[in-house]
């Protein structure tokens, strides 16, 4: 549902101190699917490195726990300017970095949080009220995981920058404001525009609604490919686009294969960014 459009382009812990043996809180999320799961807590210092809508069944561990890297952020998030959110489509950083997005929330597939809780993947999962309205219960096991759910509008209209104007986009973006924030239990920070267009009307409404930038990206995972804007790798900072879709396993193989080609870490995008509370 996102295609890609022509777009123009404080150091925060990560959030992994209890998803070493959050199996049981993710079991309980997985099977039920109807209430919320506790947040992750923050470890106090990240300075340095350390060590379809039924029932989902409890996610298969690996064998051994990786290692995971954490980094102090060499970025820091662009404020409002003159009522206009900032636009995010690479994070500028000499880390070792990359951010996987997830978009929609049309295909409900147990595989889906087991694949991110299997390999420890946090991700930043921007999703449309009218997509995962059937089941929003469904994506709280990917908070209990490590992931947060970001703004990606109520109705996934991707022509609204030209057919809608200001208020008719606030409103759109606004909505799905009032949702997360009633269905997951944290207000968005972080908007995706449908389809990757955007223009100064819809940034001076993603920040009237509160928001704190414009997410894009130059690679993303589709059709069990990947597929990117600039070369033909993932480079430290890059944004990766995924979607919700029956091909979600293939596309995170890829993705899985070109990110550890690349020797980077998964990040959190939000923990980065400073904007995760």
């Amino acid at each position: 549902m996102c295609d890609d459009h022509s777009v123009v382009p404080s150091s925060t812990p990560t959030r992994r101190a209890i998803l070493g043996a959050f199996g049981t809180s993710v079991v309980a999320g997985l099977t039920a699917c109807t209430s919320p799961s506790q947040p992750p807590q923050r470890p106090t210092s990240a300075a340095s490195p350390v060590v379809a809508q039924s029932s989902a069944p409890t996610p298969s561990p690996t064998g051994t726990k990786r290692v995971r890297r954490t980094f102090i952020p060499d970025y820091q998030l662009p404020p409002v300017v003159g009522g206009l959110a900032p636009v995010i489509t690479k994070i500028p950083t000499k880390n070792p970095v990359v951010f996987l997005t997830i978009d929609d929330g049309a295909v409900k597939s147990p595989k889906s949080v087991q694949l991110l809780a299997e390999y420890d993947y946090p991700a930043t999962l921007f999703l449309t009220k009218n997509t995962i309205a059937d089941n929003p219960g469904f994506f709280k096991a990917f908070h209990a995981q490590g992931s947060l759910v970001e703004n990606h509008t109520v109705t996934h209209n991707v022509n609204m920058v030209r057919q809608w104007g200001y208020q008719q986009q606030l409103n759109d973006i606004a909505g799905m404001q009032d949702y997360a924030t009633q269905q997951f239990g944290r207000r968005p920070t972080l908007f995706r525009p449908p389809g990757g267009a955007y223009s100064t009307v819809m940034r001076r409404a993603v920040a009237s609604a509160g928001l704190k930038a414009v997410i894009t990206w130059e690679a993303k995972a589709n059709a069990g490919k990947m597929d990117y804007q600039v070369g033909n790798s993932l480079r430290p900072g890059d944004i990766v686009l995924m979607h919700f879709r029956p091909e979600f396993a293939a596309d995170f193989a890829a993705f899985r294969a070109a990110q550890l080609a690349a020797g980077l870490e998964v990040v959190l995008l939000e923990d980065f960014l400073g904007v995760a509370q």
